[in-house]
C-alpha cells in the first residue's frame, strides 16, 4: 500500500514525464478507484470533502448541490449489483443528506455498503446507518447525529433546559438567571431544536430498522437504543466527538474491520491517500466520483 508520501511521488513522477498536475491526480485517482471496484466485484462511488486541509467554505458539507454530482455519477453505473460508497466528510444538512440517502436507494437498493477510510462524521455518520454495512480501520471514526440549528447544538439547547429546570426547583432565586441566558435565543428557538431532534432520530432509526437491523428482534427498539447511544449528549465531549471502530461496534451497528482483508485495506487506503495528495495539489475542495470514469467536482475557480 503506498503512503500519501509515495502517493505524492507517483503524481510528481508523472508530472516530471509531460502530464499536468490536475490530470496526474484525476487518473491516479481514477485507477485505484477501478481497482478498489474490480477487487469488490460491484460499483464504487466516492464521496470526499477537502475539509481537514482546505479553508472553510460551506459547500464542503453536504449540501443540496451534492446531488448534482450523485446524479452526475450514478448515471451509465450498473445499478444491480449494489453500491460501495466511500466516505469523507464532516457531514452537514440534514434533508440534503435525506434526498441523498433516498435516491440512492431508489437506484440500487438497500444493498448499500458504506466504506469509512478516515472520517464520516453528523450527517456522514446518518449516511452509514443507512447502509447495511459499515467497513471501518482502526483509525476510522463516525461521529454524533445530533443536529445543529443555526450552527448550534440541538441537543445542547434541550439539555440546558433540562437544567434550568432542575436548578430553578431547587433553588428558585435561579430563575432570573436563567432568564437572561433564554431571553438571548431568538423568537421558537428551542421548538425548532425540538423539531430537528425528533425529525433527524425519526429518519435515522427508520433507515437502521429497514436495512442494517432489518433481521434482528424487534428491529425499531435496536435502532432506538442504538442511536440513544450515538446521540448521548452526556457521554460525548462536542459535536465532533469520534466513535472509534470497537465503540460503534459496542453501540450495535453492524461494523466490519476493513484490517480483517489486507486486499481491500491496500486498495481503500491507496484510494483514499490519492484523494488527500489531489486536495493538496488541486483547487477541488469536493469530489464525487465513480469507478467508471465518472468525475464532478466543486473547486475555489
Amino acid at each position: 500500500m503506498p503512503t500519501w508520501n509515495e502517493v505524492d511521488a507517483i503524481i510528481l513522477e508523472r508530472v516530471s514525464k509531460g502530464e499536468s498536475v490536475e490530470k496526474a491526480c484525476d487518473e491516479l485517482r481514477a485507477e485505484y478507484l477501478k481497482n478498489l471496484s474490480d477487487h469488490v466485484s460491484r460499483p464504487v462511488i466516492t464521496y470526499y470533502s477537502g475539509f481537514l486541509q482546505k479553508p472553510p467554505h460551506p459547500a464542503m458539507s453536504i449540501n443540496d448541490f451534492d446531488m448534482n454530482g450523485f446524479m452526475a455519477v450514478i448515471h451509465n453505473i450498473e445499478c444491480d449489483k449494489g453500491l460501495d460508497l466511500v466516505l469523507h466528510t464532516p457531514g452537514g444538512g440534514t434533508e440534503a443528506t435525506r434526498a441523498l440517502v433516498e435516491y440512492i436507494y431508489s437506484k440500487f437498493g438497500k444493498d448499500i455498503r458504506v466504506i469509512v477510510p478516515q472520517l464520516a462524521m453528523s450527517a456522514g455518520t446518518m449516511i452509514a446507518c443507512a447502509s447495511n454495512e459499515i467497513i471501518m480501520g482502526k483509525h476510522s471514526s463516525l461521529g454524533p447525529t445530533d443536529p445543529q440549528v443555526n450552527g448550534v447544538p440541538a441537543m445542547g439547547v434541550i439539555s440546558e433546559i433540562k437544567k434550568a429546570i432542575e436548578e430553578i426547583r431547587s433553588d428558585p432565586l435561579k430563575q432570573a438567571l436563567w432568564q437572561e441566558v433564554f431571553r438571548q435565543l431568538p423568537p421558537a428557538f428551542i421548538s425548532s431544536c425540538e423539531r430537528s431532534i425528533a425529525g433527524t432520530q425519526k429518519m435515522v432509526e427508520a433507515w437502521l430498522a429497514q436495512n442494517m437491523f432489518v433481521d434482528r428482534q424487534n428491529p425499531t427498539k435496536v435502532a432506538k437504543l442504538t442511536l440513544d447511544k450515538i446521540n448521548s449528549y452526556e457521554d460525548t465531549t462536542e459535536h465532533g466527538h469520534h466513535f472509534l471502530r470497537e465503540a460503534c461496534i459496542e453501540f450495535g451497528l453492524n461494523v466490519s474491520s476493513l484490517e480483517d482483508d489486507q486486499d481491500l485495506q491496500e486498495h481503500v487506503l491507496s484510494l483514499h491517500h490519492a484523494y488527500v495528495a489531489s486536495f493538496a495539489r488541486l483547487r477541488s475542495f469536493k469530489f464525487i466520483e465513480n469507478s467508471i470514469g465518472a468525475s464532478w467536482n466543486v473547486s475555489l475557480d
